[in-house]
């Protein structure tokens, strides 16, 4: 008999693959969401839909009181994508609390292992989207459980947002656009879980097949789109209005300011990986038209 993954967080870009792979390498998938109606239609950013994937719903929201109890009853192991971006909801209570209380309970029905989709410099991040998968991750690695931990460099979904300002007709860059980062596809990330699961403990950080700066990939969206490039570079000074700004509003506001600002002016470039490459998948959001979502 194959065994059970739980996938935590299985709604999202990245979790969608980790469904689809899981079920395509046949393995039995329980699949944590919130929405099974949501779960089963297509995801932004071309992420399949998981109708047909899943041999087991569980809706629950990880971030009540009790609603971990039970959910890694059965399971051989769970790979979790938990984690917060645009959605509003506080990191702590999700990256940190959420995935916590999913190990605790992977521990005490005797999961074989753990594996978790962090991102890379989690350990140098200021916002608290980053130190909450940093709490997370320093408590997975004290886990007495097999653990591993994939570290990717920024999802080619993060990178759409350059498509949909190409289609304004221009671009703004980063204050430094010559930052470097080596932007993976979710199917590449999900390969790569499919081998690492069943190994040792241990973290790895990855990237897709190419290494890119902010420039390269501002070149490819407007390539995609066949329009000619036209960009602006945004000064430091008006970063750092942004981020103060941010600061008086609402920590959804300030978390998500503070998380960007992190992933712009970091170099991001892990061992190249995969064979998805982010042009083509520019051209087939733009055939799609799923850019725009």
């Amino acid at each position: 008999m194959s065994e059970k993954v739980l996938v935590a967080g299985a709604t999202g870009y990245v979790g969608r693959y980790l469904v689809q792979a899981l079920h395509g390498a046949g393995y039995q998938v329980r699949a944590l969401v919130r929405s099974q109606q949501v779960a089963e239609a297509p995801g932004a950013y071309g992420a399949p839909a998981l109708s047909g994937l899943v041999d087991e719903w569980v809706v629950r929201d990880i971030t009540a009181d009790g609603q971990a109890e039970g959910l890694c009853e059965g399971v051989d192991r769970v790979v979790s994508a938990l984690g917060v971006t645009r959605q509003k909801a506080d990191p702590w209570d999700v990256d940190f609390l959420g995935n916590l209380r999913l190990l605790e309970d992977a521990e005490r029905h005797g999961a074989q292992s753990f594996c978790y989709v962090n991102v890379m410099n989690v350990w140098s991040g200021q916002s608290m989207i980053l130190r909450s998968k940093a709490a997370f991750t320093t408590a997975l690695t004290r886990s007495r459980l097999k653990h591993q931990v994939i570290n990717p460099s920024g999802y080619f979904s993060d990178l759409s947002t350059f498509l949909s300002m190409a289609r304004t007709g221009v671009v703004m860059l980063p204050p430094q656009p010559d930052v470097q980062l080596s932007p993976i596809h979710g199917a590449d990330v999900a390969a790569a879980f499919l081998e690492k699961m069943l190994g040792a403990s241990g973290a790895w950080y990855i990237g897709g097949p190419e290494v890119l700066t902010y420039r390269d990939v501002t070149r490819l969206a407007f390539e995609a789109l066949g329009k000619k490039e036209r960009t602006v570079t945004m000064p430091l000074s008006l970063t750092r209005g942004t981020l103060r700004l941010a600061s008086h509003l609402d920590s959804r506001s300030r978390n998500l300011a503070q998380f960007f600002a992190d992933g712009l002016t970091q170099n991001s470039v892990g061992k190249l990986y995969g064979q998805h490459a982010l042009s083509d998948y520019f051209k087939a959001l733009v055939q799609a038209g799923v850019e725009k979502k």
